[in-house]
């Protein structure tokens, strides 16, 4: 029974439109926090609590560069999630989906205009 919990808990967290988006999006690149602020028109903190949820579950990982996070998929074990993803649009198709361009958010060390 503890797999089938496992399973249940993080399939329940891509039921959120948001959360499953993010991941169809991390398929083709890791992104930052403040590019998904910009994309989803949701503030840092919200989008910080949707991705501690994913992290929490291992379904995403962190990696910290200066004072910017960004954000990777962490499926290579979970089929279950690799399966649902499959069946999901790529960037482009999603940004077309969302009336939203390439994120103009330019995080990095030569950057000021990110505080992720």
């Amino acid at each position: 029974m503890d797999q089938l919990a496992y399973v249940a808990d993080q399939l329940k967290l891509l039921g959120d439109r948001t959360r499953l988006t993010m991941l169809s999006l991390l398929q083709e690149r890791e992104w930052c926090v403040c590019e998904f602020v910009e994309i989803f028109d949701i503030s840092q903190p919200g989008i910080s609590q949707h991705l501690r949820k994913l992290k929490s579950q291992g379904i995403v990982k962190e990696a910290r560069r200066g004072q910017w996070v960004y954000y990777s998929l962490n499926v290579e074990d979970k089929p279950h999630i690799q399966a649902v993803l499959q069946c999901m649009p790529d960037e482009k198709q999603i940004l077309k989906l969302l009336n939203k361009e390439e994120p103009t958010a330019a995080c990095g060390p030569d950057s000021n205009s990110c505080s992720c």
